[in-house]
């Protein structure tokens, strides 16, 4: 495995915990890219440092750190400009990677759709043109290991005015997949759709396969989920009635510090949660800091521009923190608590799901025989 050495910043304007936490997550992404955190460090700045951000002294104490320890790889928890990314490599002689490149190296390895795959390198070669300043960058860089998957594995020695010709064939080609999505999505208008979002790792993937008997990938891993999945779920009210046929789509979770380029970029894969009737938003309650996760969550839904649709927030993993309970009852009285791994309080999501079908301004018929 790849071993790692990760790096944090603490300004004078920043939480220490939330910085820890941060750094807890950027390990979690480590693991997914199949590396190994040897050990790690939150350095306290007053403000960041343009050439080395971190300073060049410490710059030089990491070097002196990766060969005592036999590192391969620094990965930084804020995003490193060209010249930062430079600089870092040339003086610890390791390669240098930030929390937005780790990302998009743990999307190119889960992108299975052609929709996916495209975004990804589309977002991945508009990352690393802003980043081409010399020796060492990203585009040149040869060998496997974190942060080389999709483009980074090729040698890619090619000037800008090449790469935004390859973004242009990116861009045509993703155009097309989403006129292509458009036509699929306008043969489902008479039928009910629901959308899982929310923070990666929250047990969306386990709430699907409870709720339409499936068998959908679960590991716990951060984006073990990356392309939008679609089941069918049928609800019915009584015996003697119809049940309803809806569709339940499973999207890619959210991160905290997810690049905005990156979601403007997945838009395609996040079409269908933007595009549903209702959006059932998943929060890991068994998380410290479960309501920061939430918050996340609507920022990127704001950004998306459907924080203001219809959403019920659903508290999973009840069965791993019953105390927190109480107080996040108080504070969303409106939603619902359960344990997808459990099959606890599902039929109560159901009936939830079934209230607002049924309570929608412009019904059509959404019912099928079984």
């Amino acid at each position: 495995m790849e071993k790692t050495f990760l790096v944090g910043v603490l300004t004078k304007y920043d939480e220490r915990w939330e910085k820890l936490d941060s750094l807890n997550e950027l390990a979690a992404l480590v693991k997914t890219a199949e590396g190994e955190v040897i050990e790690r460090i939150l350095q306290r700045r007053d403000r960041l440092e343009p050439r080395f951000f971190i300073g060049k002294g410490k710059a030089q104490e990491l070097a002196q750190i990766a060969q005592e320890l036999d590192i391969d790889t620094f990965v930084f928890d804020e995003e490193l400009t060209g010249t930062q990314l430079r600089n870092l490599e040339e003086i610890t002689d390791r390669k240098v990677i930030d929390r937005t490149e780790l990302i998009l190296d743990i999307f190119a390895k889960h992108a299975h759709s052609k929709a996916a795959k495209v975004e990804v390198e589309l977002t991945q070669l508009k990352y690393r043109l802003s980043r081409l300043t010399g020796k060492g960058v990203a585009l040149s860089r040869l060998g496997g290991g974190i942060g080389t998957s999709g483009p980074g594995e090729k040698k890619l020695e090619i000037d800008r005015r090449r790469i935004r010709d390859h973004i242009k064939s990116f861009e045509r080609t993703l155009k097309s997949i989403e006129l292509s999505k458009k036509i699929q999505s306008s043969r489902r208008k008479n039928l009910f759709r629901v959308a899982l979002v929310g923070y990666t790792n929250a047990g969306k993937s386990t709430l699907m396969n409870r709720l339409t008997h499936s068998d959908l990938l679960v590991e716990d891993k951060l984006f073990s989920t990356l392309d939008s999945t679609t089941r069918v779920l049928y609800l019915a009210d009584n015996i003697q009635k119809p049940a309803h046929k809806i569709l339940l789509t499973d999207t890619v979770g959210f991160l905290r510090k997810l690049p905005h380029g990156l979601i403007a970029s997945f838009k395609s894969t996040l079409q269908e949660a933007i595009e549903a009737d209702l959006r059932l938003h998943v929060i890991d309650i068994s998380h410290p800091h479960c309501e920061l996760q939430l918050l996340a969550g609507n920022q990127i839904l704001e950004d998306l521009g459907i924080l203001e649709h219809p959403i019920i927030y659903v508290f999973n993993k009840t069965d791993l923190n019953y105390d927190l309970m109480p107080v996040l009852k108080g504070k969303y009285p409106d939603a619902v608590f359960v344990s997808a791994l459990k099959g606890k309080n599902l039929n109560l999501l159901k009936q939830r799901i079934s209230s607002f079908f049924h309570s929608s301004k412009n019904p059509v018929d959404k019912s099928i025989t079984i």
